[in-house]
């Protein structure tokens, strides 16, 4: 759970892995091995760039020493207010954990465009937009890459490879995105929620579509 603002700086955060995100958590620029190293903030445990980790501040919990901290958390603590932030975010900033917890289901897909190589990405249809598909590229991640809204597409749920034997494909007119799942249970799942959608229909029994 995050550390509410009231009590940052007073308990050590839960740092989230490097692994969980492909992105700094708030400025939202990819992270690469050159030039954005991964750094964690010290008062609510979130992985950022180093640019949005120039900041210190003291931290009740580590015997009040200069710790490095967000840009966020610095405001918070020092008690100055960041007007910017309250701007309206734009429909890719949605955070997927924030949607992936309020979601018709959400898993794992490998996913390919044209003919790019297949990749792993983060899958999310939230409950307030049943229509439409956010990908991540991992489960912490600030922004999502692409959203895809599904009404009007045609499914093909026959795999092409043998490879991914539980793949399925949306198409419509020249776009076309292929899936594949790791199972066909979970194949089956997605595509339940997905013909229902494809239709401008949402799915009535939300919660036994839960992914994890």
């Amino acid at each position: 759970p995050a550390i509410q603002n009231a009590e940052l700086g007073k308990r050590a955060p839960r740092w989230i892995r490097d692994n969980e995100v492909t992105m700094c958590m708030k400025c939202k620029e990819p992270f690469n091995a050159l030039t954005r190293r991964r750094h964690h903030c010290r008062a609510c445990g979130h992985v950022v760039c180093w640019k949005c980790s120039d900041y210190k501040a003291h931290l009740e919990y580590d015997g009040n020493k200069l710790n490095k901290v967000c840009k966020d958390c610095y405001h918070v603590i020092i008690g100055c207010t960041d007007s910017e932030e309250k701007k309206r975010k734009g429909i890719l900033e949605i955070e997927s954990a924030e949607v992936s917890g309020n979601s018709v289901i959400c898993s794992f897909l490998q996913y390919m465009e044209k003919s790019k190589p297949w990749q792993k990405a983060w899958c999310v249809i939230p409950k307030q937009e049943a229509l439409v598909l956010y990908m991540y590229g991992a489960p912490q991640d600030v922004k999502a890459l692409a959203t895809i809204p599904l009404l009007g597409y045609t499914v093909d749920d026959t795999p092409k490879s043998a490879d991914l034997p539980h793949s399925f494909k949306l198409t419509q007119s020249k776009s076309v995105h292929s899936f594949a799942a790791d199972n066909e249970e979970l194949k089956q799942k997605w595509l339940k929620v997905i013909h229902l959608a494809v239709k401008g229909e949402t799915p009535e029994c939300q919660n036994e579509l839960q992914v994890n």
